[in-house]
């Protein structure tokens, strides 16, 4: 049920008018554009990656040392936010490997 509220407040209904107008654009040679409003990038020097990923989350039993939760706990000064913690931890080990 929260997800569909979710999908909902994110995504607009779309109508067969809106699938159409996708369809004729998809259809169009890409040197008929007018990209006269749109300039092309040049300076991606404030770039973000990964700003609009969201990779999807599993949940999974998983034992660790109680002295690496409660640190992770203490990190986060609470109870709150510590599993974020462990994946954003776990994330940065992964991220290295693949270089």
């Amino acid at each position: 049920m929260k997800n569909d509220v979710m999908k909902k407040a994110y995504y607009p209904k779309i109508t067969p008018e809106l699938i159409a107008e996708a369809e004729r654009l998809g259809a169009l040679p890409d040197d008929t554009i007018d990209l006269s409003d749109m300039p092309e990038v040049t300076d991606w020097s404030n770039w973000t990656r990964g700003k609009f990923y969201r990779p999807v989350k599993r949940q999974v039993t998983l034992r660790l040392d109680a002295d690496l939760i409660e640190w992770f706990k203490a990190q986060q000064g609470g109870a709150r936010g510590y599993q974020t913690a462990i994946n954003a931890a776990l994330r940065k080990v992964v991220d290295g490997e693949r270089g």
